[in-house]
Parts: C-alpha cells; sequence; structure tokens
C-alpha cells in the first residue's frame, strides 16, 4: 500500500514563448522550484507523498484556472488539482508536473433567505461551515474542517448530516468547472446535465470545478460530542442496531482508538482502547438525548460529553486529523456486522501489534439512502455501513508493518465487503475503482469521459478511463 515517491530530483520548468506568454496573462502566483516558498506550497496532507511539481500556480479564478489547463495540455504536462491536499492516493500533487493548487478560489456569498451559499473551491469544510452557522445554516460536508470543498463533493461527501439532510452532493445545485479544453462552463440539472451528473460522485475526471452553489439546511445548535464505551464484539454490533433504529435526525460516526488523555477521560481510562461514538443529532436537545439513549445504555460508559453544541464545536473532536501525517488504510462499504467479524476486528484492534491503529465506524441509511441509486454517480445508496481502518507509520520499515496489518484487517472485513467509497480508496489498483462504482455506474461515467476529456488529461483521480 505504499504511496509513489519523489520520482524526479529536480523538474524540469516549461520554456519557451508560450511558457512566457502564459506567465503574463497569468494573474494568480506562479512558484517555481528553485524560487521561495516552493518546498511548503508542494507539501500535502499524507507526509509519505514527497513530489516535487515542475510548476505550481494558485489561480485567482476561473479564468487563471482554464488558463492554467490550457497551458499544461499544451506543454505536456501531468495536471494535479488541490483544493485540500487531503487525497489518501497522493492526487494532489505531481512529480515534474502542473500543480493548480485552487487554494486562492475562497469567495463564499451566502443567500441566507434563499438558503444557497456560492463556495469558492479553494475553500475548506471549516470554513464554509462557521460561515454558514452564523445564520443557523450548513452544507452536509465531512467530519474534518480541514478537507477541501472541491475534493469531499466530487467524490460524494459522507458526514455527520447524512442521515437527515444527505451526501453533499445531494446539496449541490449547480457548478462552475474548467474542462479539459480550457473552456468555463456552469452545470447543473438544467445547463449540461449529463456532466452534472458525473461530477455527483465522479470524482475530479471530467474538469477542474472553481465554485459550487449549495442549498443550505438548517442545522444550529446539536447534541454532538463524544461517547466512550468499552471496546466489545457486543457493543460494536449493539452500535449498528441502534444507529439504524435511531431517527434519521441521529447520524454517528464512531472510531475504535485508545482513549487520549483529555481532561474528559478519567485516568484510569487514558490510553485504554474503546469505542468512542461521535453523535450529531439535529433538532430538539431533548430528542437528541432520547436518540442516544439506546446507544449510552450498550454499556456503561468510560467517558461522556455528549450535549447541546454549536454545529462547527464538532470539528475540534477531529482536529488531530487535520496534522500531516503517513498513514496506511483501507476502506470498505457493507451491509452487515457479523458477530464473527466484530470478534475478530475486537479481537486484532486489542492485539499488541495493532500500534498506533484505529478502526471507524459509519452507519449510514436516512435521507441518503432516500436517493435513487442512478441519480448520481455515487451509486452506494443502499449501504448501511462503511469501515475505515488506518495505522499511522513512520519511515518504511514501520510502512511495511502498517501495511500488513491493514491487509489483514482488509481480510477480516472482507466476508461482509461491498463497494468501496473514492474519497476513502488509496492508489489501489482498477478493480478498486470498479468497486467504487458499479458497472452500470462505470459505462455512462466512461460515455462522458470520452465526451469531455477523450486524452485523459485529468487523471490524477480515481481515474475514468474512456477507452
Amino acid at each position: 500500500m505504499a504511496l509513489a515517491r519523489t520520482l524526479a530530483p529536480q523538474p524540469s520548468l516549461p520554456a519557451g514563448a508560450a511558457a512566457r506568454m502564459f506567465a503574463r496573462r497569468f494573474r494568480g502566483r506562479i512558484v517555481r522550484p528553485d524560487g521561495p516558498g516552493y518546498d511548503a506550497a508542494r507539501g500535502v496532507l499524507e507526509r509519505s507523498v514527497d513530489r516535487r511539481p515542475a510548476l505550481i500556480v494558485n489561480p485567482v479564478d476561473a479564468r487563471d484556472v482554464a488558463d492554467a489547463v490550457r497551458f499544461g495540455r499544451d506543454a505536456d504536462l501531468e495536471i494535479a488539482v488541490r483544493s485540500g491536499g487531503h487525497s489518501v492516493a497522493g492526487h494532489s500533487t505531481t512529480d515534474g508536473g502542473l500543480l493548480i493548487d485552487l487554494a486562492a478560489l475562497r469567495g463564499l456569498h451566502i443567500d441566507p433567505a434563499a438558503r444557497t451559499a456560492w463556495v469558492g473551491a479553494g475553500l475548506r469544510a471549516g470554513d464554509v461551515t462557521s460561515a454558514a452557522h452564523a445564520h443557523g445554516l450548513a452544507v452536509p460536508f465531512g467530519d474534518t474542517a480541514s478537507v477541501g470543498v472541491g475534493g469531499i463533493t466530487l467524490g460524494g461527501g459522507i458526514g455527520w448530516l447524512a442521515r437527515k439532510h444527505g451526501l453533499t452532493i445531494d446539496s449541490l445545485i449547480a457548478a462552475e468547472l474548467v474542462t479539459a479544453d480550457g473552456e468555463v462552463v456552469t452545470v447543473s440539472e438544467e445547463r449540461q446535465p449529463d456532466l452534472f451528473w458525473a461530477i455527483r460522485g465522479g470524482g475530479g475526471n471530467f474538469g477542474i470545478v472553481t465554485r459550487f452553489q449549495f442549498r443550505l439546511h438548517e442545522v444550529g445548535m446539536v447534541t454532538g460530542g463524544a461517547l466512550a464505551l468499552p471496546l466489545t464484539a457486543d457493543v460494536l454490533t449493539g452500535l449498528v442496531a441502534a444507529a439504524e433504529a435511531a431517527p434519521d435526525e441521529l447520524t454517528t460516526i464512531s472510531l475504535v482508538m485508545p482513549l487520549p488523555p483529555a481532561p474528559f477521560v478519567p485516568p484510569q481510562h487514558h490510553g485504554r482502547p474503546a469505542v468512542v461514538v461521535m453523535p450529531v443529532h439535529v433538532g430538539d436537545p431533548e430528542a437528541g438525548q432520547r436518540a442516544m439513549a439506546p446507544i449510552r445504555a450498550l454499556a456503561e460508559p468510560y467517558a461522556d460529553i455528549v450535549g447541546p453544541m454549536p454545529y462547527p464545536a464538532m470539528y475540534q473532536l477531529t482536529a488531530e486529523g487535520s496534522q500531516p501525517h503517513s498513514m496506511a488504510l483501507h476502506s470498505t462499504f457493507a451491509d452487515d456486522l457479523t458477530p464473527t467479524v466484530a470478534n475478530e476486528l475486537v479481537e486484532r484492534m486489542l492485539a499488541p501489534e495493532a500500534g498506533p491503529s484505529m478502526l471507524q465506524l459509519r452507519v449510514l441509511g436516512g435521507a441518503m439512502a432516500r436517493v435513487p441509486a442512478n441519480a448520481t454517480a455515487f451509486a452506494h445508496r443502499e449501504r448501511r455501513l462503511m469501515f475505515m481502518v488506518g495505522r499511522m507509520f513512520d519511515g518504511p520499515d514501520d510502512e511495511a508493518a502498517a501495511a500488513g496489518w491493514i491487509a489483514g484487517m482488509a481480510n477480516v472485513l472482507r466476508p461482509v465487503a461491498n463497494g468501496v467509497y473514492s474519497n476513502f480508496l488509496g492508489d489501489e489498483g482498477e478493480a478498486r475503482i470498479h468497486e467504487a462504482y458499479p458497472d452500470e455506474t462505470y459505462r455512462r461515467l466512461a460515455a462522458i469521459k470520452r465526451r469531455y476529456d477523450p486524452s485523459n488529461l485529468f487523471r490524477l483521480n480515481q481515474n475514468i478511463r474512456a477507452d
């Protein structure tokens, strides 16, 4: 599961009249390998990805992006696109190619009366969530503030509001996009609906989205926080049953992990593996506590800080995930958690060789499942659960051990596995991409790819092949 590392120690710069003309036209920042700030500009969240673009550009608008696309295409440069730099497959950068970093596209216009927002692709989920919260509104993003709006949206977007308000793409109204031809278009259900369908789950295969228009939802104070329960197979299976039976207003994301030395964790439980349930209930606080009661009843909690809080405060619980790290991981959707699988997962998570690892469990359903599977390129609407296992590593030797442990966990999950979420997919090969996109979905995506990007200019992604 090792990610690709530096292939070219010193990338060569594009030269000639075309490069000079591009530099004169381009209004944003251009960062060269021999210029100030280059090493900082090329860094990504995944520390094991160490690549050196020949050129890094920070466009200020869609026209800049279009100029960069045409320049990269004509210079035969591999093009990488970065929104937040969270790509687990390392797609947010390139060796010797052109990196189009969208960080400067930070425009944000919220219309609280219409409950809509135009959002620049350089913004992070936390930026938009905080701004919308001032109006008691929210977009259903994921669970980490630093994730780029572009990446999470194009992959689908599964977060703390999924059961109540669906995926991020279910709130997408329109998008401004630069095609492989360098044209700026606006897509929606009414304008180029095939392309609009494809970008809702099909990733960055079809162009570079520069702005998104979202529908906003009423989300103010929520019942949220964290509940730490003993790690047993009965707690895991009971959690699935209780979370599925809960009203749609309650969505849970749970982590199996050693408890941190946080103030709300009693000292005797520091470092103890536990099931940490992070819930978000939208609506009446008393209803939220009632919805949480069956989960609390699964076992005597080690710690319980679940209560009323502003929705953006939930991001504080996952802030550590925004720090640069090296992690081996595996993810899968599932339709069941059998007692046998639950027992094996617990056994492996409690074993000394688990090291600095974690298991994430998301109980799905609700609003995201009520959208027809063929309505968007995200097709796994009926999946009940999603698992992700990850283990931190430091250095090549440790990476090999982490990859081996992850492979063992993947083998445990195989009897219940059914598809994969593209945003949680590493550089794992063509077969795994087909697990993200069922046959009918893939064929439709490939046809749209042939129409809009037949040369596969946008290929640093979970790539849909047009041939």
